[in-house]
């Protein structure tokens, strides 16, 4: 009995990947509903300037990328839970598919961005867009560091860094993770549907 609480106790005070990582989430999901709340309401100024905007983005596009994060972030939940049982191979496994699904995300924003500038689009093209590059440029930064997350781990999980004792920085960066993942759940509807 004294255990159940002591564990639950812990559970409250260091949360998965710890409490600092969770601050830095809720930090950067404030920051990115600021930055929603000041979209919406320049949308609501110049609503045809936004909407001939966004038809200059691909639904199709935004779609598999949201698909592809969200994919990942179930692998590396997985890894999670593959490694609280000790089964490296699938730990592993999970993870380098998580990070492969990162770097595709990543390639297919960079084809997009570079399909935006070649058409002469840039940050200073219209509200819109000075919206579009610094919401997902801000993002593609979070990917870009995640993706860098994921490869040291991909390489720590190989040598067997890690196990079931031993997974703090594991939580931690799959929580970061998931960060990605929902920050592009807020920032696709808004920019490619909305």
């Amino acid at each position: 009995m004294e255990n159940t609480l002591e564990s639950s106790k812990k559970s409250i005070y260091y949360p998965p990947g710890g409490i600092l990582i969770w601050f830095l989430i809720i930090l950067e999901i404030f920051t990115f509903l600021g930055a929603s709340m000041v979209f919406l309401s320049y949308k609501s100024d110049a609503l045809e300037e936004f909407k001939i905007g966004q038809e200059f983005l691909s639904q199709t596009v935004g779609t598999i990328n949201t698909i592809i994060l969200i994919t990942s972030g179930y692998f590396i939940a997985n890894a999670v839970h593959y490694l609280r049982i000790n089964d490296f191979k699938k730990t592993s496994l999970a993870t380098t598919i998580s990070l492969v699904l990162g770097v595709l995300f990543l390639l297919l924003k960079g084809m997009e961005y570079y399909q935006k500038i070649n058409m002469g689009i840039g940050f200073e093209y219209n509200t819109f867009f000075t919206f579009y590059w610094l919401m997902t440029g801000f993002h593609f930064v979070h990917v870009l560091f995640g993706v860098g997350l994921l490869s040291y781990l991909t390489l720590a999980l190989k040598k067997q860094k890690y196990n079931a004792e031993n997974m703090f920085d594991v939580e931690s960066i799959a929580t970061y993770w998931h960060m990605c993942d929902l920050i592009w759940i807020l920032i696709f509807p808004l920019l490619y549907l909305l």
